[in-house]
């Protein structure tokens, strides 16, 4: 009897998966780029922005600065903080062992008195994804801008139309062995173990027992449409470990989340397998890659460096 490749099975387990996966605990909504308008009024409370230890942070702001008026509380989480030059920025690198949901309060005085006199933010600990860049205004923005802003929201809704309308296709396609089967006559599954090629640092929380990576090329494309990760982990704590949250980050730096699914947690003193991937453009990264995992509480993460996909070709197993 023939099979299908377990690449195709994979990647359908993957399309699949997400229904099976745990609800992480909601932590705020991380994004590469923010942006806080202070001209329409200071917001209730302060904003808050992801942070990831060891990783910086740059706030960009339309106002200078006064020379000495930054404030952190608590004091001494930061592993650097720097005011630009010309006061219209900062940058700021949380600690090494800066928790996930760890919150430090910055506030900054603007030079010129005017009103707001002042802004705050939350740097909330994000195992993984943190904001890069902050954009924060506080006089009333150029039309340019606004129009940049309306733009890449039109584009962040019709990408969300586009991923509804795959969803609800996928649920008409047949699943199981007759999917993997049909996957496999739409385009080419390739899969690669690369459990020897990643590299992996010291401070993982969780062992690589055993990793695979999968494309999956559509007949006739030349670029992948999908890609995904299986990894074989094993947990050496005393408490159970439930992925919450992955990100893909590629050579230039672009970062994006991917889909995940796990069917249990990984046991205390016990082995277990996760696979993530990611559909669409998003999915045509210039990897080599960084691939971190995350829990929904606490500093137990997982970071493999040089994680390549397979060409369009077939690999053996």
């Amino acid at each position: 009897m023939l099979l299908p490749s377990p690449g195709a099975v994979l990647l359908l387990t993957l399309a699949a998966g997400p229904t099976q996966a745990a609800e992480p605990i909601p932590v705020p909504r991380c994004a590469a780029t923010a942006r806080f308008d202070l001209s329409a009024g200071s917001p209730e409370g302060a904003p808050e922005v992801c942070a990831s230890a060891d990783e910086p942070t740059a706030f960009v702001f339309d106002s200078r600065v006064a020379g000495g008026a930054v404030e952190f509380q608590p004091v001494g989480r930061l592993a650097h903080w720097a005011l630009g030059e010309d006061g219209l920025s900062l940058y700021v690198i949380p600690r090494v062992d800066y928790l996930p949901g760890e919150r430090v309060k910055v506030t900054v005085r603007f030079a010129d008195g005017a009103a707001p006199a002042s802004a705050s933010f939350w740097l909330v600990g994000h195992a993984a994804k943190g904001t890069r860049r902050v954009y924060v205004f506080r006089q009333p923005r150029p039309p340019d801008v606004c129009e940049k802003e309306r733009d890449e929201a039109q584009a962040d809704a019709r990408q969300c139309q586009e991923d509804k309308a795959r969803l609800l296709a996928e649920r008409q396609e047949p699943g199981g062995l007759m999917g993997a089967a049909w996957l496999e006559g739409a385009g080419v599954v390739a899969s690669s173990r690369i459990r020897l090629e990643v590299r992996k640092p010291p401070a993982n929380a969780l062992g690589l027992d055993d990793a695979w990576s999968y494309s999956y090329t559509p007949t006739g494309e030349s670029r992948p449409a999908s890609v995904a990760v299986r990894l074989g982990l094993s947990n050496p704590g005393t408490e159970p470990w439930t992925l919450a949250g992955a990100a893909l980050v590629d050579s230039t730096g672009e970062q994006v989340e991917l889909t995940r699914w796990q069917k249990a947690p990984i046991p205390a003193k016990g082995a277990g397998a996760v696979v993530v991937g990611i559909e669409g453009e998003r999915a045509q990264l210039g990897c080599p890659c960084t691939l971190k995992l995350w829990e929904a509480q606490g500093p137990r993460t997982l970071t493999l460096d040089n994680v390549t996909f397979p060409a369009g070709s077939k690999t053996e197993h």
